[in-house]
């Protein structure tokens, strides 16, 4: 990384800065979501691997910025960062809203033929073509929550804490604003291997629509279901791990 590039400090997060190690990890968080959801990840797999985790405008340290509500946007500036760093053989891991985003990034990376991930792990998301009319991001305060309830996704300290909430809303609402509008034509591929990890009891991801997302690759495709919700990554984190593991052994 450009160590004096202070946009590229902004975007990439590393908790556990491994930037010599010979493969890299880039992490995409969820909606609402921020960097440090991976720390527990990076703890994992640095110092043998460059661990990276993306933090979104709008969140923690980045909360006076505006959210980005345009998931082909935020793909366009995702990408203009990772061009910065070094090439090096790499895995992206997106969960939900972040595995539209590995995908998208994906695609920008090989039209440019550069910093191309060798597979992309999409968690806890239908495939980008599939259809659901959900308009969430449209709730008011009371409706996000009690989409985050369902969801499970946020600590149940924060669900309690109305303070640090009322802060985290907005970008929960951009994202869901971003992530609700976007469409994907069916044709829409990559090149690279696509493995799906998913939950059995995903209100948001029933197994069908997780399998489609081999239509969307042009390399392998692999699924692997976990028991659980939305956030099975949070119930079976050594596992899911271990899928990572897997990915990364390939490159």
């Amino acid at each position: 990384m450009h160590r004096t590039d202070h946009s590229t400090a902004l975007w990439l997060r590393r908790f556990h800065p491994a930037e010599d190690a010979p493969v890299r990890l880039v992490c995409f968080p969820h909606a609402g979501g921020s960097a440090s959801y991976y720390h527990p990840v990076s703890a994992r797999f640095s110092p043998g691997v460059d661990v990276v985790a993306l933090q979104y405008p709008g969140r923690q340290d980045r909360r006076k910025e505006p959210c980005v509500q345009d998931i082909e946007t935020l793909a366009d500036r995702i990408t203009e960062q990772l061009l910065l760093l070094d090439e090096k053989p790499t895995v992206f891991f997106g969960h939900s809203m972040g595995a539209v985003l590995a995908f998208e990034t994906t695609l920008r990376l090989e039209h440019k033929g550069s910093h191309i991930p060798g597979s992309v792990i999409a968690s806890g998301r239908r495939a980008p073509s599939t259809v659901r009319t959900e308009t969430v991001h449209r709730r008011d305060d009371d409706g996000i929550i009690a989409e985050l309830r369902l969801l499970n996704g946020t600590d149940a300290n924060l669900l309690g804490d109305e303070e640090i909430l009322r802060m985290a809303l907005p970008a929960i609402r951009g994202d869901y604003a971003a992530i609700e509008k976007y469409t994907c034509p069916p044709d829409r591929t990559i090149a690279c291997p696509i493995t799906v990890l998913t939950g059995d009891a995903d209100p948001r991801t029933s197994l069908p629509e997780a399998e489609a997302w081999q239509r969307h690759t042009r390399g392998d495709f692999r699924l692997e279901l976990f028991p659980g919700g939305h956030f099975f990554l949070g119930e079976h984190p050594s596992a899911v791990g271990d899928e990572i593991a897997r990915e990364l052994g390939t490159l």
